[in-house]
């Protein structure tokens, strides 16, 4: 038979830490405090099993379970010398939910319980304290009656706040006895009142009624949403922890409290927390009396109110020894909450504490100089996602905050600026001297120039991977997209969301780690990267396998991505340099140009810019590896669309604007990203590529004279569904090489590869490796052609999706390991079968996704390859997934 209930106290416990899955972290926590000899009030913990059969049964609970709990109430009782309901001699509980990680605040709790008409007056009694035993009762309904039996909470605090009045008093410690039963009648009328019934007697009765109530809070939508944010598992199931009540609210002598073994916020070697005397656990939290600080030793505090170790040195002494033990039996940095009960202590939780990023670095790396943990063991300690909070610059936490609207958080870091409507007048308004923030209701290539003028981007449609979130998080800029609710009158030059109105030149906040757009300027803390930060990621880089590489294309990114680490360039994308001012207009000539001839034309101004391009890269990565993907947007996207800029075009190329206009209408397509794109231009106008190939072989020879590093670039060749598409286009190649090297006297060790973005290609992966020196997985492109979803159109329902189950995550952010990744596994071993030695990586956004990285470290990858910013969390993620395999 299953055994449903585990008990716990300070002379041991029936469970242990290892036990989490099976008695929640809670419950866990308090049976290894028990087992460490802390003293721990004793209780019981109900199982997560239980829950599981609770919604797998029509909320039905399994048989034996309550024979069970009666069994551990009585062992309660004969522990405490206390009867469950005895009148003059009450025991009383509280119950608390617990899942197996953390969920702070979004299950159910209630104190108290036990108390009725009858027990009040026995724990008057015993306590010898009136006061306190009808505060105790009140708290207990106003709990009970919203947890338990869905009243709003305010229609209690209406009723206490109108007593207050009666009493003229303006704290609830001034209430007296009497007033204390004055609001206990109140609250026991609101009930009766509310719902046609009174207040439950009956201790049994209360007790199922509060079990039942964690459980269901498991799927209450607050929950939902916390799990869904945080990838945790709706069918892993809460359990229940019943445990005897401690009061620190019975005077002076009593107080409660939660501590930090170390500062959250900073990781310093601190004990950092605060308490409140005469008070319960909810009082703390509450912010209706202001807490005060457990030490003066470092710990920052406005109050100016005497600490814990001031006014309570003995049990601060206690509380001070026991955060060494369990700092020491963890090892890891503690979140504790305590209760202190007529001079004597006890531990009521334990859990690994929430931190920050720089916390959470210093405090592994100080653990492990202490001896505490191994390096391996610290770089497993550190979220590799959560280090986008020390690369960019985050929004001050204590400054007020007008939310506008709310979109996708794209790219981490924040930014303040006016709002701009256009790329050009983005680049004008950057250019003398004003921050801005670019808004558009989704970004396009010709975008880029203003993209990079702003201090911030925010777009009201696209997704995790759209147009505007890759050149945002490449470019190291704040960036929100898919804000629905956002729309932009061109008109007028304003925004509009949720009935607030934001004029161009208006001032206003992005915060791409949140997704929140804010009115006004917030001001933002910048990043500092500590030794702490260095360290660390010199320990992962020795434990990793695969290399990182940066997905970047100008002189800064390149930078950028070398100064975090980079060992390479996965993806240089050549269509960005197209945008510059001094190339459109022969980008946009060759594009109209009717033959081959004129292309080529067009293609010899664009030469040396090219050129010039691939050498400041090549010279600023000292011979490292450097793939660059050739042209792969669809043409039209080069092209003009407003009457201006069609008629300033029409002047430069020798046309007329309406020959502008019809040679754009030829080349626009129902579904470009499916379209005349890719490895397609270099079949259908072979010259762009012949000019490309050209520009980086000549700026590899150039690059390596004079001492420079020898340069061996991967030529990449996008959106290749069959062999003999690389066939040909490398067959190009290979004669422009062997024509510079016929030109130059010398020639350049160079590899063509291709990207494996389409589903056909990674199925016949074994045919087109024979030809490829390297494959390189476009996830983006891969993710959007094997599920048929548009990212840019992703953002109006995966949302939606993810909600309802159907996707555990955006397959755009994380990587679709199932679908996509059976592809990639397919291309891996095809790839190999064919070719042993090829080179393999990956270069779309999933390169810096944890669990996407860790996916590619089993896959057997060579590297990854990300935006610059995203570099230092590849490093991390890869060593941990070496260290987790």
């Amino acid at each position: 038979m299953p055994k449903w209930v585990y008990g716990f106290g300070a002379g041991g416990a029936e469970g242990s830490a290892d036990k989490r899955n099976l008695l929640g972290g809670k419950g866990a926590n308090l049976a290894e405090m028990s087992n460490l000899g802390l003293p721990v009030p004793p209780g019981f913990t109900i199982t997560t099993e239980v829950c599981t059969h609770y919604y797998g049964n029509g909320e039905a609970y399994p048989g034996g379970l309550q024979d069970e709990v009666n069994v551990a109430l009585r062992s309660l009782e004969s522990e405490l010398g206390a009867t469950f309901g005895d009148a003059g001699n009450p025991l009383l509980v509280s119950v608390r939910s617990g899942a197996r990680v953390s969920m702070p605040g979004m299950m159910d709790t209630v104190l108290n319980l036990g108390l009725n008409d009858e027990t009040v007056r026995g724990l008057s009694a015993q306590s010898n304290d009136e006061r306190f035993a009808y505060d105790s009762y009140r708290r207990f309904i106003q709990m009970y009656g919203d947890v338990v039996m869905g009243i709003d909470h305010y229609s209690f605090e209406d009723a206490l706040a109108r007593q207050k009045e009666d009493a003229g008093v303006e704290l609830d410690t001034e209430l007296s006895a009497e007033d204390w039963k004055a609001v206990v009648a109140a609250y026991k009328d609101i009930v009766q009142a509310e719902l046609g019934k009174p207040f439950p007697q009956d201790p049994q009765e209360q007790l199922w009624g509060a079990v039942g109530a964690v459980f269901s809070s498991w799927m209450n939508q607050r929950a939902i949403t916390y799990r869904r944010l945080h990838g945790i598992s709706g069918d892993w199931g809460t359990a229940v922890n019943v445990q005897a009540m401690v009061f620190g609210n019975m005077g002076d002598d009593c107080a409660t409290g939660v501590g930090f073994t170390r500062d959250p916020s900073t990781g310093e070697n601190i004990f950092y927390g605060e308490y409140l005397a005469n008070a319960q656990g909810e009082d703390v939290v509450a912010g209706i009396r202001t807490p005060q600080p457990l030490s003066r030793n470092g710990q920052q505090d406005a109050s100016g109110l005497p600490s814990m170790e001031e006014l309570l040195p003995d049990m601060y002494a206690q509380l001070a020894d026991i955060r060494d033990v369990l700092e020491a039996h963890y090892k890891d940095m503690q979140d504790i909450e305590f209760t202190v009960q007529k001079g004597k202590l006890f531990m009521l939780q334990t859990r690994s504490g929430k931190r920050t990023a720089p916390a959470s670095v210093r405090i592994a790396v100080e653990m492990a100089d202490q001896g505490l943990i191994t390096e391996d063991e610290a770089v497993l300690r550190v979220d590799a996602a959560q280090l986008d909070q020390l690369l960019h610059p985050t929004l001050d936490p204590d400054a007020e905050k007008v939310l506008f609207a709310r979109g996708l958080p794209a790219s981490p870091g924040a930014a303040h600026g006016r709002v701009v409507l256009t790329a050009d007048k983005a680049e004008q308004w950057a250019d003398e001297g004003q921050r801005v923030i670019l808004v558009r209701t989704e970004t396009s290539p010709e975008d880029i120039h203003g993209m990079h003028a702003a201090a911030g981007i925010l777009t009201s449609r696209g997704g995790m991977t759209s147009h505007a979130a890759v050149v945002a998080r490449g470019m190291g800029r704040p960036c929100v997209v898919g804000a629905a609710d956002l729309s932009i009158d061109m008109e007028r030059s304003v925004v509009l969301a949720g009935g607030q109105e934001l004029r161009e030149g208006d001032l206003v906040t992005v915060d791409g780690g949140s997704g929140e757009v804010i009115i006004g300027e917030v001001p933002t803390r910048e990043p500092e990267l500590s030794e702490h930060f260095d360290r660390l990621m010199g320990w992962a880089d020795r434990i990793r396998r695969m290399g990182v590489r940066a997905n970047a294309e100008t002189p800064a990114d390149v930078k950028t991505a070398l100064s975090f680490g980079a060992e390479g360039i996965g993806l240089c994308r050549t269509e960005h340099m197209f945008f510059e001012p001094g190339r459109i207009v022969d980008v946009r000539r060759m594009i109209l140009a009717e033959d081959a001839d004129g292309r080529r034309a067009a293609l010899n101004e664009l030469l040396p810019h090219q050129r010039s391009d691939f050498l400041a890269i090549f010279r600023l990565m000292g011979g490292r590896p450097v793939t660059i993907r050739l042209l792969d947007p669809p043409l039209h996207e080069f092209l003009p669309h407003g009457a201006e800029e069609i008629a300033d075009v029409a002047k430069a190329a020798g046309l007329t604007p309406e020959a502008v206009r019809q040679r754009a209408l030829r080349l626009s397509e129902s579904n470009p990203m499916l379209g005349h794109r890719g490895c397609r231009l270099g079949i259908t106008a072979p010259e762009i590529y012949e000019m490309q190939a050209r520009a980086i072989f000549e700026a590899a020879l150039e690059a390596s004279e004079g001492g420079g590093a020898p340069v061996t670039p991967e030529v990449m060749v996008p959106l290749v569904m069959t062999r003999v598409e690389l066939d040909l286009i490398k067959a190009r190649i290979d004669k422009v090489a062997e024509d510079v090297a016929a030109e130059k006297g010398r020639s350049v060790d160079y590899l063509v590869g291709t990207m494996i973005e389409l589903p056909r290609a990674a199925l016949c992966a074994d045919e087109i490796a024979e030809s490829a020196a390297f494959f390189s997985f476009g996830t983006n492109d891969l993710t959007q052609t094997t599920f048929g979803i548009s990212r840019d159109d992703a953002g109006g329902f995966i949302g939606e999706y993810e909600r309802a189950g159907i996707l555990a995550v955006d397959p755009f952010v994380s990587l679709d390991t199932s679908g996509v990744g059976a592809l990639i596994n397919i291309a891996v071993g095809k790839g190999r079968a064919a070719r042993p030695d090829i080179k393999l990586g990956i270069c779309g956004e999933h390169g810096g996704e944890p669990n996407s990285v860790a996916f590619f470290e089993n896959a057997g990858l060579g590297y990854v390859s990300c935006s610059p910013y995203r570099v230092p969390i590849a490093r991390l993620a890869a060593a941990q997934a070496v260290l987790r395999r």
